[in-house]
């Protein structure tokens, strides 16, 4: 029987394991690609599901049920992936944890969640939290990526718990199909704990139902194609990269692991992809550079560069008001493409059509720029609560500025105080163990729908698309009771790749202020480019 989703589209994909079912039928060979040693490593769909499968059983093995939950803390790497597959199909949920979680935050979360298993990266991870593990009465078993040493409970290799899982099978035939099909769309995908900046953290419930809807439609928008390349960097314990793991898997991009933070310029122009997901202060930093690059190339230079980027911000307002460039727009940017603008897509591999922003907001002149230059920037809305996304820009329907229209089947309001309100399958199911925080957040109206409060401040333009403002909780007021969004003149400001922090006070003041943290590197080579001497970070 074909099941139906809230989007309106007929689908028998309602669970992140139908997804995985319909990825390792695909049989592609190198869906993930990985860093290891003095190369790339491929992994096939088929070597997934045979982790997945002894992961899966091998939890069995060491007592985890269906609603049990799993801790995963670990940085980016496959086995966080081959983990989040075990748990999912054994029927759990997983845990994901920060590795840069203090330790004490760490142990907060394994009790408050319940935690009996726990995956674990390395060695130097364990030593950072061994002693904050000590108060965790009810962890059982550690199950690491590398071997371990001085482990004070049961502890066993991920390789290990794949043969343990093995032997389980053995002994018990159809198992994992009967753990794989006791989940459905209502079961519980994940517990992620959202930091927050008060009091301690709180565990955002998402089901199946909840992740999987959104992938679908996500997909869709961004019209993933199989033979795509996929560039991810972001961490997997945050729910927007995790949601574009999915996304990869559902359609089949091959997906590449950046080998670090620090490595993702050299993996851009090794791995050359198509489309990968970033936060605004990469495409910062990738703008400032550029800049450091060209001034450092002497005036001339300079000039040259400033000149393509002001002709590429125009090609960009002119599209963006849905306008045919004129004849002489069209000739200044070719001219500025072959001299500057192609060397910047070059720089990032060449076969860029697509990046999304995502994590925070992203300055509608650095989008205008780089989307003149030929690097599409889409810029997307969303929360944990929300699965995450709740808007998007994406090609056909973009708006510089906004964070898009609301996705398929998601209905947003604005409340009478200006604060964002969201409606959909994607909303969570709530705080885990938190009726109260669960009751403010989600409201009922009179027709029984409920409406998760964002906490964000915006408003809806006459075509649909959504524009963030501010944080409810970050409008200041000064002493003459006038209400200030303090994050559009922070994002202004920081327009200058002369600044590299900058907030905003005024609550209670007669006036606001923003207090201004210079980019000192920046601030030196802009001094000496311009005829003065190497100063001091204070005199400069």
């Amino acid at each position: 029987m074909i099941g139906r989703i809230e989007t309106g589209i007929a689908t028998r994909t309602e669970t992140l394991i139908d997804i995985f079912r319909e990825a390792v039928r695909r049989g592609k060979r190198d869906q993930y690609n990985y860093y290891q040693g003095a190369g790339w490593q491929a992994v096939s769909t088929e070597q997934l599901e045979e982790k997945a499968r002894g992961l899966a059983l091998g939890l069995w093995g060491l007592g985890v049920r269906g609603g049990g939950h799993v801790g995963l803390l670990s940085e980016n790497r496959i086995e966080w992936i081959y983990a989040d597959l075990g748990v999912l199909n054994c029927g759990a949920a997983d845990v994901p944890i920060y590795p840069t979680h203090a330790p004490k935050q760490v142990a907060w979360i394994l009790n408050d969640a319940g935690v009996e298993v726990l995956f674990l990266s390395t060695q130097e991870q364990y030593d950072r939290i061994a002693e904050a593990l000590k108060g965790c009465s009810g962890l059982r078993t550690i199950v690491s990526f590398e071997p371990l040493s001085g482990v004070h409970i049961e502890a066993m290799t991920l390789d290990e718990l794949v043969e343990r899982g093995r032997k389980v099978e053995a002994a018990n035939p159809g198992l994992y199909e009967e753990l794989r099909g006791g989940v459905g769309p209502e079961t519980v995908a994940t517990l992620i704990y959202t930091s927050g900046t008060t009091g301690d953290p709180k565990g955002v419930v998402l089901t199946h139902r909840n992740l999987t809807t959104n992938v679908l439609i996500n997909c869709r928008k961004a019209d993933l194609r199989e033979n795509e390349i996929g560039l991810s960097f972001l961490p997997f314990s945050h729910i927007f990269e995790r949601n574009w793991l999915y996304m990869y898997l559902h359609s089949g991009v091959t997906t590449w692991l950046a080998r670090s933070v620090e490595s993702v310029g050299q993996d851009l122009l090794e791995v050359r992809p198509n489309i990968m997901t970033s936060v605004p202060r990469l495409y910062e930093k990738i703008y400032a550079r550029a800049m450091e690059k060209a001034e450092a190339g002497g005036a001339l230079k300079a000039r040259l560069a400033r000149w393509s980027i002001d002709v590429a911000r125009e090609m960009a307002m002119v599209e963006d008001r849905g306008e045919a460039p004129g004849i002489g727009l069209r000739l200044r940017h070719r001219i500025a493409d072959a001299l500057v603008l192609s060397k910047w897509r070059a720089a990032m591999g060449g076969r860029l059509r697509a990046m999304v922003s995502g994590g925070a907001a992203l300055a509608p002149d650095l989008a205008r720029i780089f989307f003149g230059a030929g690097l599409r920037i889409y810029q997307g809305y969303g929360l944990t609560e929300t699965s995450p996304a709740i808007s998007t820009n994406h090609p056909g329907a973009n708006r510089i500025g906004s964070v898009g229209r609301p996705i398929d089947g998601v209905e947003v309001r604005i409340a009478e105080d200006g604060e964002i309100l969201c409606h959909g399958p994607n909303v969570m199911r709530g705080y885990y163990k938190k009726p109260e925080e669960t009751r403010v957040a989600l409201e009922a109206d009179a027709d029984g729908r409920i409406w998760f409060h964002t906490g964000d401040i915006g408003h809806l333009d006459k075509d649909g698309f959504l524009y963030i403002t501010d944080r409810k909780k970050d409008l200041l007021k000064t002493s003459g009771g006038k209400y200030i969004a303090p994050q559009p003149i922070e994002n202004s400001i920081k327009q200058s790749r002369l600044v590299s922090q900058v907030v905003v006070i005024g609550d209670d003041r007669k006036f606001p202020a923003a207090i201004v943290v210079p980019n000192f590197e920046a601030l030196q080579a802009y001094t000496v480019q311009n005829g003065l001497r190497k100063l001091a970070p204070a005199e400069a």
